[in-house]
């Protein structure tokens, strides 16, 4: 039989974050440029650099507070730039749950994780939100360009368009939906949340967790409605620092608060 001809869209690139799967369609044009974790990492080699190494900075600071054992969570981790260079960082120490709803995306993750041999990362193909269940998803195109980090969950009229068109009636897959509390873990230190306005719900679903483990949050706030998020998060006891595109939430009695500083615009620890 003949071989048909197939395109290739996923592909293996040398990146400062390790050999990564990479899809060759993952950016989207805006203003005559373009923007998405695979557009960078094969234009520039590297997604991020100075927001990851400041998670790394975070996590070391769990390290020196709270002793080993430290265990992050990363909701929404794409192909796996943050849980490969938190994993890494944390070997012998340190543990990584990452979670990927978009399931071509989340193969990608888990080669990555595989390639980069990082033994201490579990990875599930599962939406984070406020309650356990399933829920349906649109599926991009991933044989045409498109932002694939930035696809929202949830349909809304302000839905952000990725590049292209997408389908939330008739494209879908239906995934399982959880919440972090559901997951019992007695020790949380850290939670990186990029769930493209679905941060609300990520919180909701992981306060006992968060009340009981006061895990730094470290989280994107583009899509977010933060009139909601910051007097919910201050009443568990939590202080806010911008960061950028994030936030980073710290319980008012941890141990790093007197290490933050805010320098020309930017949040450094000292």
């Amino acid at each position: 039989m003949k071989n048909i001809p197939r395109p290739a869209p996923f592909m293996l690139l040398s990146t400062n974050h390790g050999s990564m799967i990479v899809n060759r369609n993952d950016f989207a044009p805006s203003d005559g440029e373009s923007y998405g974790v695979g557009y960078q990492l094969m234009t520039q080699s590297g997604y991020e650099q100075e927001e990851v190494d400041f998670v790394l900075a975070l996590l070391a600071s769990c390290l020196r507070d709270r002793g080993e054992g430290v265990l992050a969570i990363d909701c929404g981790a794409n192909i796996g730039v943050h849980t490969i260079e938190m994993a890494r960082f944390m070997y012998t120490w340190g543990h990584v749950v990452a979670f990927e709803a978009q399931e071509k995306i989340y193969y990608a993750l888990c080669g990555n994780i595989a390639l980069n041999n990082c033994l201490n990362v579990n990875a599930l193909n599962s939406a984070v939100g406020e309650h356990c269940g399933q829920i349906d998803i649109p599926e991009p195109d991933y044989l045409r360009p498109g932002s694939f980090g930035s696809v929202e969950l949830q349909q809304s009229a302000s839905n952000e368009f990725i590049g292209q068109a997408l389908d939330y009636q008739h494209r879908t897959i239906r995934i399982d939906l959880i919440s972090l509390d559901s997951l019992g873990l007695q020790r949380i230190d850290f939670i990186k949340i990029d769930v493209e306005g679905m941060e609300e719900q990520v919180l909701r679903g992981a306060e006992q967790s968060i009340r009981r483990c006061r895990p730094l949050i470290f989280m994107e706030i583009i899509k977010s409605d933060m009139t909601v998020i910051r007097p919910w998060l201050e009443a568990l006891g939590y202080r806010l620092y911008p960061a950028g595109v994030n936030v980073l939430a710290v319980h008012q009695d941890d141990a790093l608060i007197p290490h933050l500083k805010n320098e020309g615009g930017r949040l450094q620890l000292v």
